[in-house]
């Protein structure tokens, strides 16, 4: 009964266009309510969802975020890649890629990069002849990347359910994250091809080129600093997180000198709201993740995955068809707290790593950010082109596809995720 009562909560809530943080705690606080299950409970749960070192880490990365879409950053990686490229076939369209897989690995954020590079390179692109819709795709769907890539708010959330080290997903997610960003650049590179899609009347001179690589090298070195302290054991992620935004300060304040310290308020006041969203959602699902638990659902939803599945490989290939059904609908975060908990003991039973899972888990969650109806990339583009979700969702079909045949790949070869953080003593299996 009490299984019937969350469940029939939740949904409704949902139906209702309740947001998602909010009706996975309303449906975990009327089941333990109705049920007498310890209400007092919410309190320590409420409190334990974000007493975590770990989870310190989302809103340093989020801050430092900000403070570099606030200095300019994106625009200075983009005009490098674009005097690079030149008038090469489909040269926008990597370049917006190229632009997204840099900008990703400083936001952490799928939507985030969409609006940041959108803004830049959405209007060139339209201006040289890209579909407008084509365009909005090819940036939704490689802002994919900022969730696989490092530093990830997503591997920071399964690192912080599954207890495994976040160190170790973000060098994880390197080689993933480089594939999927080739895939990507290949696509663009074939429609634009295609259809007769070029880059800029001509390419930058060499002097030209030296001179933006010299503006940009401070923003393409941010993610050398973070990472190789991490790889190193300099600091853990948490403590990189802090880095990045004293790093960030630097290069805005004393380098690009973009920004003063006046700003800082406003900055402090968007990545506190940014920030608040992630751990209002944290909170919530962990109380519907707790309450779940009590009442045996994850136990039982368990024992069904491995009633079902009859093999790993099996196992693995369901959960990806239902991550990617999921993803159309709920953010990634949600789908963490509302899957994890019931695949930690399906993982143990099959003997599968935590740590290539994620990989996995996390690249399966970053397509359901570009595919319709609720990717909020899809979205975020399709609003900054003036455009209806449908006809960027068209165009981002291949892209779609290429990054499913991408997960095949993950899901069947753990040496890609797994040979990095083995290599750096991150990580022993």
């Amino acid at each position: 009964m009490e299984i019937v009562l969350i469940s029939t909560v939740f949904l409704v809530l949902m139906t209702l266009g309740v947001p998602i943080g909010t009706a996975l705690g309303v449906a975990g606080v009327v089941t333990i309510y109705q049920f007498d299950l310890g209400i007092e409970m919410l309190g320590v749960n409420f409190a334990s969802g974000i007493a975590s070192f770990p989870l310190l880490a989302v809103p340093f990365f989020v801050l430092a975020g900000v403070i570099l879409d606030r200095a300019g950053l994106a625009a200075t990686i983009a005009r490098f890649f674009e005097l690079l490229v030149g008038k090469s076939t489909g040269g926008l369209a990597m370049v917006a890629v190229m632009t997204c897989i840099f900008w990703g690995s400083l936001s952490g954020s799928g939507p985030a990069t969409t609006a940041a590079v959108g803004m830049i390179l959405l209007a060139p692109m339209i201006k040289h002849g890209y579909d407008k819709s084509f365009a909005g795709a090819t940036i939704a769907n490689a802002s994919d990347l900022s969730i696989i890539l490092p530093p990830s708010i997503a591997f920071i959330i399964y690192g912080n359910i599954t207890s495994v080290s976040v160190s170790a997903l973000f060098v994880a997610g390197i080689v993933p994250g480089l594939i999927t960003g080739f895939g990507t650049v290949l696509v663009a590179y074939w429609v634009s091809r295609k259809r007769g899609y070029r880059g800029l009347a001509e390419r930058g001179s060499p002097t030209e080129i030296w001179q933006a690589f010299k503006k940009s090298v401070w923003a393409l070195l941010a993610p050398v600093v973070i990472l190789g302290g991490i790889y190193s054991g300099i600091f853990t992620p948490t403590e990189a997180a802090v880095v990045a935004v004293f790093y960030s300060l630097f290069v805005a304040v004393f380098v690009y000198h973009s920004i003063h310290w006046r700003d800082m308020i406003d900055m402090l006041v968007d990545a506190a709201v940014t920030s608040s969203v992630i751990m209002f959602i944290v909170v919530f699902a962990g109380i519907f993740t707790w309450t779940a638990s009590v009442i045996g659902v994850i136990d039982k939803a368990a024992a069904l995955i491995v009633g079902i599945a009859p093999n790993a490989v099996v196992m693995i290939i369901l959960v990806d068809l239902l991550l990617l059904a999921l993803g159309m609908v709920l953010d990634a975060i949600s789908i963490s707290y509302l899957l994890m908990p019931i695949l930690i003991p399906v993982l143990k039973a099959f003997g599968i790593d935590p740590v290539w899972y994620g990989v996995i888990f996390i690249s399966a969650l970053a397509v359901g950010q570009a595919t319709p109806p609720v990717g909020v990339n899809l979205f975020t583009a399709a609003n900054l082109i003036g455009s209806d979700v449908d006809s960027v969702a068209k165009e981002a079909i291949p892209y779609v596809l290429m990054d499913a045949i991408v997960l095949i790949l993950l899901s069947l070869l753990p040496i890609l995720s797994l040979y990095l953080p083995i290599k750096a003593g991150l990580y022993a299996p």
